[in-house]
């Protein structure tokens, strides 16, 4: 039986689940960079050579969306659209390959016309209708979206009797019962119908900036105090500076690919003030569910603006700095993942690919907390999950904070899977 997910308190055993799931994960954090550090000195193997531009590479292992969908999925929550970024951003090399002609197929998207910015101030006694109904249409284009990646290579007329045509009679019904829902306690909407025809559109690479590049950086936030911080006192506390940059590595320079044994020269960036730092929580969560039972976490960010997602699997890894927004914040977005736990006396193995991943970034975010839902299709193997959600900027890095007693916005549960 699925017990209630509604947001609450943790009881005490839910709080020790949190705990040790926080600390348990932490550890094996700490651990994944001792290990670095011990191979890095000792395994000089050399790897693989970098893809050249363009070239269209094998994506990590669980790179897809359960659904079979592209590498970005987008679902309407709280008024406006949330990315999720499978894997990263990775696609498929036939994802790729079709993306790069324009051709009919998993390169081409369902576009339609922007419902959302064509309303007007939607009366609150009717924002929950509308918003199921919103959520409602882009269901449609996400079923349209799959059909004519299994169907597009039937051709134009195809495409328009059997996948354009019967999106736009659902559309014209959702887009009725909008007008309705509206008109019952304020202005009627007019012109909805009007948008009820949709395209097929060759997909471009949303995944390298999304929003990023039209907020300034803060002025001279790269210093953000002086870089001393100490006031001439000898660089390392007194042990000295082992390396801080890539000249002297023996290992090769890391290519913005998720790959190991390399060397990021990329400098860390902007740090924020503490009171600006990012942090989060999962603020609601199922403690039991059965295997293969979808459900939902809610997650709250707060000093994120998760407007910043360089695609991983298309060589954004590491390559960017951290920046701040002008109101000293941090821009990037966030990663969730559910692993299954073979033990629970001993760390994971750190290779291990998760059981369940995605990046969120929706364009949202800022210094008040604001509630994100993630949803999970379902963990198909029986046992305690752990299931984690951590911050990233916008090369996916865990955000820096001012002081070093500052916990990271970083937060874990576990949930009995049976």
């Amino acid at each position: 039986m699925r017990r209630s997910t509604r947001a609450r308190r943790p009881s005490g055993n839910a709080r020790s689940k949190r705990l040790l799931a926080v600390v348990g994960t932490l550890a094996v954090f700490g651990g994944v960079v001792a290990v670095t550090q011990i191979s890095s000195a000792q395994d000089r193997r050399t790897n693989k050579p970098r893809p050249a531009a363009g070239q269209c590479v094998e994506p990590s292992p669980g790179a897809t969306a359960p659904t079979g969908a592209g590498s970005t999925t987008r679902t309407w929550q709280n008024g406006r659209w949330v990315r999720n970024h499978w894997g990263d951003g990775q696609q498929s090399v036939p994802e790729c390959e079709d993306g790069k002609d324009g051709t009919v197929g998993t390169g081409t998207a369902i576009a339609c016309p922007d419902v959302a910015a064509k309303l007007p101030q939607v009366p609150n006694r009717a924002r929950a209708e509308v918003d199921r109904n919103l959520a409602q249409l882009q269901t449609q284009i996400a079923e349209a979206d799959r059909r004519l990646a299994a169907e597009g290579n039937k051709g134009e007329a195809f495409i328009r009797s059997a996948i354009l045509q019967p999106l736009a009679g659902k559309r014209r019904a959702v887009l009725d019962r909008i007008t309705t829902a509206i008109d019952r306690v304020g202005p009627r909407p007019q012109g909805l119908a009007q948008l009820a025809e949709c395209q097929v559109q060759p997909t471009g690479n949303t995944g390298g900036n999304n929003g990023g590049g039209s907020t300034p950086t803060t002025p001279g936030g790269g210093n953000n105090g002086g870089g001393n911080n100490g006031g001439g006192a000898e660089p390392g506390a007194g042990l000295g500076v082992l390396a801080n940059d890539c000249d002297e590595s023996r290992l090769q320079p890391h290519d913005g690919f998720q790959t190991g044994n390399r060397c990021v020269s990329t400098e860390f960036g902007e740090v924020g003030a503490a009171a600006n730092n990012p942090s989060l929580l999962i603020t609601q969560f199922p403690e039991q569910v059965a295997q293969n039972q979808p459900f939902t976490l809610r997650v709250s960010t707060r000093n994120l603006i998760r407007d910043r997602f360089l695609a991983a699997g298309q060589g954004g890894y590491y390559v960017e700095s951290s920046l701040l927004n002008d109101q000293g914040l941090v821009r990037g977005h966030f990663h969730t993942a559910c692993r299954m736990l073979d033990s629970l006396t001993a760390p994971p193995e750190p290779q291990e690919v998760p059981a369940f991943f995605v990046a969120t970034e929706d364009g949202r975010g800022g210094a008040q907390p604001d509630e994100v839902t993630i949803q999970v299709p379902g963990l198909a193997e029986s046992g305690t999950a752990q299931c984690s959600v951590w911050a990233g900027d916008g090369s996916h890095r865990l955000p820096m904070m001012e002081r070093a007693n500052q916990t990271p916005a970083f937060d874990s549960v576990r949930i009995d899977v049976n």
